[in-house]
């Protein structure tokens, strides 16, 4: 707790895909994640939303359960896929790949 009020706690996610694009527009952070539709989230108080060149968030405050809990409700829409590796990601996570189906053998 104490660290929270003195630094603050952050969390930071990253978008991977092509078309995969976040902003921030007032209260609420708008993310393009190859839905038909924007996906909008509103930004609970106490936190602070960041983004960099449209693929990095950045979400920071003094709650460290609030950060985890809203950086996860982002995660939730697109998490990351293991054959292309494409989604909402942790910036530290670290994603398995596997192989993607053989061709056919002769």
């Amino acid at each position: 707790m104490v660290v929270g009020v003195s630094k603050g706690f952050e969390k930071k996610l990253q978008l991977i895909g092509v078309g995969y694009r976040a902003t921030v527009e007032g209260k609420d952070i708008v993310l393009n994640l190859g839905f038909s539709h924007p996906v909008r989230m509103t930004i609970p108080d106490g936190l602070m939303v960041k983004v960099e060149e449209n693929t990095r968030i950045t979400v920071s405050g003094y709650n460290k359960s609030d950060i985890g809990q809203f950086a996860a409700a982002i995660r939730k829409w697109r998490p990351p896929e293991p054959y292309k590796g494409k989604g909402v990601k942790y910036a530290d996570e670290i994603v398995r790949r596997k192989e993607g189906k053989a061709g056919k053998k002769k």
